[in-house]
């Protein structure tokens, strides 16, 4: 009894403590992308290791396939496409200090309206400029609408957006395989009919005879679309009143609000251009990759969006390197065994990213307690 109350007094003098960092070197700001990457794939190694597979002849296959050859990289562009737009729709929330987790159903609501344009409400004689214009316009209101229903909430009710956000993901999921398994099924397959060829975007291949190099490449013109808007909002945030204002909300709401900022209206815009581009990404994949409409035409891009987002540091033209990352990614991950490594290696990636972030904002700090 005697030595349990002498071990009871026994106590640790130091505990650990967490600190806000007054300032990060921007030097690592800038290479922390680089490093966590870096350390995901040092993470997803010793995992490989671990499950019987040589880390090293994974990852050379992966890069081969993704970036090897010009069909690699055709593939890779295709992959990256709707990361690119989605990942750009999610880095304006983002950039206002909105946690849109909504991109993957707005996603699907823009593959949706899209394929009421191909299918329902334009005849398929109707021009291909404007049939793929219309698809976009409607692409992009599609996202946009289902973007601004948590936009109104956060912005009158001060609804917590990442709950709304999450959950229209699967009532978007939802919507979609009621049309796709009913009115628009074709012979109730969870698919709709085929688009008329006035709906497809054009593929590196259709110009094969001009150019023989494209001959077999399937990487389609959506990624023009991506690499225009990333160039786009590069300009609006260092140029325009509007990015100005829309980095100053993010910082500090409150001194936004007190120097005249309307927080209601920024708060809808930037929601609404978030979802529209993640609503051009459904677009782009069902009208340049499948041509219909079907149940999981997305492997989870609007959740991948996320991390790309943050490791390009909410910056659009990292994003479209970010996102040719992921591409190579799943389109490596298709070409090895064992199966799911380029899913294994995205939720790595997340999770460092999310530990390497808290360590740049905060820092450990083990200190003596007070007697």
């Amino acid at each position: 009894m005697e030595a349990e109350r002498v071990t009871s007094r026994i106590r640790f003098p130091y505990r650990l403590r967490v600190e806000r960092r007054l300032e990060s070197p921007t030097w690592l700001s800038w290479a922390s992308p680089i490093i966590l990457i870096g350390l995901a794939l040092l993470v997803g190694a010793l995992l490989l290791r671990l499950a019987g597979a040589d880390p090293w002849l994974v990852y050379s296959r992966m890069a081969r396939a993704a970036f090897g050859s010009r069909y690699g990289w055709s593939d890779t562009t295709v992959k990256a496409t709707p990361l690119i737009l989605a990942g750009l729709g999610v880095s304006v929330a983002f950039r206002m200090g909105l946690w849109n987790i909504g991109a993957e159903g707005q996603l699907f609501l823009g593959a949706f309206m899209a394929t009421g344009v191909a299918l329902r409400w334009l005849p398929p004689d109707t021009p291909r400029p404007l049939m793929l214009t219309a698809m976009a316009l409607a692409g992009f209101a599609g996202g946009a609408m289902w973007a601004l229903i948590p936009g109104l909430l956060k912005a009158r009710l001060n609804v917590n957006e990442i709950i709304t956000t999450l959950m229209l993901n699967y009532v978007a999921i939802f919507w979609n395989n009621y049309f796709i398994y009913g009115p628009w099924s074709q012979r109730g397959f969870g698919l709709t009919a085929q688009f008329p060829k006035t709906a497809w975007l054009p593929r590196l291949a259709d110009y094969a005879r001009a150019v023989p190099a494209f001959r077999g490449l399937t990487a389609h013109m959506g990624i023009l679309i991506g690499l225009a808007f990333a160039l786009l909002l590069w300009v609006i945030w260092r140029q325009s009143k509007w990015g100005f204002e829309v980095r100053v909300i993010g910082d500090n709401p409150n001194a936004a609000r007190y120097a005249g900022m309307n927080l209601t209206r920024n708060i809808l815009l930037a929601m609404a251009l978030s979802g529209g581009l993640a609503g051009l990404a459904g677009m782009s994949e069902v009208a340049g990759v499948v041509h219909r409409l079907q149940e999981r035409f997305s492997p989870g891009y609007g959740f991948t969006a996320i991390i790309i987002a943050w490791l390009a540091k909410l910056n659009p033209l990292a994003v479209v390197l970010v996102s040719y990352l992921f591409g190579g990614l799943l389109v490596g991950g298709d070409e090895i065994q064992p199966a799911g490594i380029a899913q294994m290696l995205q939720g790595v990636i997340l999770f460092v990213v999310v530990g390497g972030e808290m360590l740049l904002r905060y820092r450990l700090r083990l200190e003596r307690k007070s007697t």
